[in-house]
């Protein structure tokens, strides 16, 4: 029994012994693995390669990767997220990037500026007839006409030239009333009177004070009175018909004084803030390209007209040389300079006297209006004026390119001024576009950088990895990552995608390629209303028809063009539309190579590496005749087949 005892506790012993042997060899080794774990990765890749996790592409942030390599998009060298293009602990609107970062991100800053302003109103309209300077000739009397001297319309006439001669037998009476008066007025009053009252009557038939001294000398009636022009112009309506009885107050003729005329232009009810009397307006005729002419606001109609949204803006335009005719359509601009606070600047006016009822009639000092007689107001009286210059605080301003601008948010990076390559996303509150600015009411201050170009880049960098950005205010979008070993192909693979989604995708893309033809041709309107098609056509695409990575995909894109056609369908100038529509047609480009059209024939995607000052961008084609969207007529080809995307979604380098 002793023997067993004591054989137990050897055993025990032993293995107690084996046990710390092979601890302290385990400790031992793992000392020397981590040592030359630690040796590998500082001799490897440096401190960076040390704390990077997940590595990117600058130019493309939403791909996301365990280790270094190559961009699976553009083949550039992908970058890690620590510390060059990730956002700060603490801050999560704000991303730091390094100088090479930026400089492949092409992100560019400008100042926030106070500056003094122009905004653009644009209209359309048509020349029409002065109304004042229209003269209507009808007879006081009925009769006959028995002769035409204005037999056509469109005939010059001047003033005092005769048009008609007419046979009245009223008149004819009358002239013998007349004649019967003055034999027997010889001095009696009542003569007199009579003699009198019988002239007035016929000088309101409408013969004058000559034609009546005239018959009284001679004694002989008149048979025909004949009708004169009362203005020099152009007869431009004749009823009047040789052997025709007419009746009084029948319109003969209507004789148009085109010394002058009106330009009846449509102005939006968005642009009625900047539209003022008295203000100088520019505008050219189809009839002569090239050429401007000038005229002033003399009337703003005060009612808006319902279906169009629209209000007339009247114009008087000097046309001595008669080249602006009647129904001839025109363009044109007005250019308002806009104070701090919004208001329009009209220091022009200042200490001008105006006329209340014809605000054309502008003078340097009191007086009557040329017009109707009414006694000139000074400009600050009548609201012309509102500011004194020396008191015209210039407004904020920042390039129309720097806000992200989608519904009611508006949002900008700003580049913060003591620490270099980082970017910080602020809500801003714009005011009104004035040319290539913005007005900022709110969230900015004189002195500030904000990024003008690669902005969009930086939102969707946030916004994949889930921080606050424009397109996802609340955060929370997952990254899209690659997984272990996954092969890194020249282009996104075509994921699996059903026949009927790609059906509603394809609408969308039509859209896109009717929308290229139109800023091509350079027509602002038919391209906005492409876009609108496009945006309801987006808003079709049944989304549950798609699962997993393909649903992904599909979510990220959907963000992109919806924001790039919420920037498209407001834009008032071309150049505005085509800066968004290369980021519409980018991604665009991307969703075909990603779920592949719906059609038998290819898709060619063309580069031009001269738009946007030789930055270079993309757009979509049915066929390879290049028509560039982004210069349109002014230099149309330029441009060359970049890929072919057959149908399917493969695609091949030209």
């Amino acid at each position: 029994m002793k023997e067993a005892m004591e054989g137990l506790a050897r055993g025990k012993r032993t293995l107690l012994a084996v046990a710390l042997a092979t601890f302290a060899l385990g400790f031992a080794l793992r000392g020397c693995l981590f040592s030359r774990h630690v040796s590998e990765k500082t001799d490897g890749a440096g401190p960076t390669a040390r704390a990077a996790e997940v590595w990117t592409c600058s130019m493309h942030p939403q791909i996301r990767q365990p280790k270094p390599g190559k961009c699976p998009i553009c083949a550039m060298d992908l970058i890690p997220v620590a510390g060059d293009s990730g956002s700060e602990a603490g801050v999560p609107r704000q991303i730091t990037l390094s100088p090479s970062a930026r400089k492949r991100a092409e992100v560019v800053v400008a100042p926030v500026e106070r500056l003094a302003v122009e905004v653009e109103i644009r209209m359309v309209g048509k020349v029409q007839f002065d109304e004042t300077r229209l003269a209507y000739i009808a007879p006081r009397v009925a009769g006959r006409i028995d002769r035409l001297y204005a037999n056509f319309a469109g005939m010059p006439v001047k003033s005092g030239d005769h048009l008609a001669d007419m046979y009245s037998p009223e008149m004819v009476a009358a002239q013998q009333e007349l004649l019967q008066a003055v034999q027997s007025a010889g001095g009696a009053s009542a003569s007199a009177t009579l003699l009198n009252a019988t002239r007035e009557r016929l000088r309101l038939w409408g013969l004058t004070a000559e034609q009546i001294a005239e018959i009284e000398r001679s004694g002989q009636v008149r048979d025909h009175v004949t009708f004169y022009s009362p203005i020099g112009g152009i007869v431009v309506e004749k009823e009047a018909r040789e052997g025709q009885y007419v009746e009084t107050g029948m319109r003969l003729f209507t004789v148009a004084d085109l010394t002058r005329v009106w330009v009846q232009l449509d102005a939006y009810e968005s642009d009625l803030a900047w539209l003022r009397y008295a203000q100088d307006v520019e505008f050219q005729a189809e009839a002569y390209p090239g050429e401007t002419f000038k005229g002033t606001i003399a009337f703003i109609d005060p009612i808006l007209n319902p279906m169009t949204r629209t209000v007339k803006v009247r114009v008087i335009v000097a046309n001595a040389d008669g080249r602006l005719k009647p129904e001839m359509f025109v363009r044109a601009v007005v250019k308002a300079a806009v104070a701090g606070d919004g208001k329009v600047l009209r220091s022009d006016l200042r200490g001008k006297w105006i006329s209340p009822m014809h605000p054309e009639i502008v003078k340097d000092g009191p007086g009557a209006c040329d017009v109707c007689g009414m006694p000139l107001v000074r400009a600050e009286e009548l609201g012309y004026v509102d500011a004194d210059e020396t008191d015209v605080v210039l407004p904020l301003v920042v390039p129309v390119s720097a806000p992200l601008v989608t519904g009611k948010r508006a949002m900008v990076y700003v580049a913060l001024p003591k620490e270099e390559g980082v970017y910080e996303g602020r809500d801003v509150v714009l005011g009104p576009r004035a040319g290539d600015y913005y007005l900022v009411k709110e969230g900015l201050k004189a002195g500030e950088r904000v990024v003008v170009h690669g902005a969009f880049k930086l939102d969707s960098s946030l916004q994949i990895q889930g921080k606050p950005s424009m397109m996802a205010p609340d955060g929370g979008s997952a990254p899209v990552e690659h997984l272990p070993g996954e092969a890194s192909p020249a282009v996104l693979p075509v994921v699996a995608a059903p026949e009927a989604f790609r059906k509603q995708v394809d609408l969308v893309l039509d859209s896109v390629l009717t929308m290229a033809d139109a800023l091509a041709d350079d027509s602002l309107e038919a391209a906005r209303t492409n876009a609108s098609q496009a945006k309801k056509a987006l808003a079709e695409v049944d989304m549950s028809l798609l699962a997993g990575d393909a649903h992904a995909r599909w979510m990220q894109s959907l963000k992109v063009l919806n924001l790039s056609l919420d920037q498209l369908i407001p834009a008032k100038d071309i150049e505005s539309f085509r800066t968004a529509f290369s980021s519409l047609s980018s991604e665009m480009a991307r969703v075909v190579k990603t779920f592949g059209p719906v059609r038998t024939e290819p898709i060619y995607e063309i580069h031009c590496p001269m738009a946007f000052e030789n930055r270079g961008a993309n757009w979509l084609q049915k066929d390879q005749a290049v028509r560039n969207p982004y210069f349109g007529k002014s230099m149309l080809m330029c441009g060359e087949v970049s890929e072919t995307i057959p149908s399917g979604g493969g695609h091949s380098h030209e």
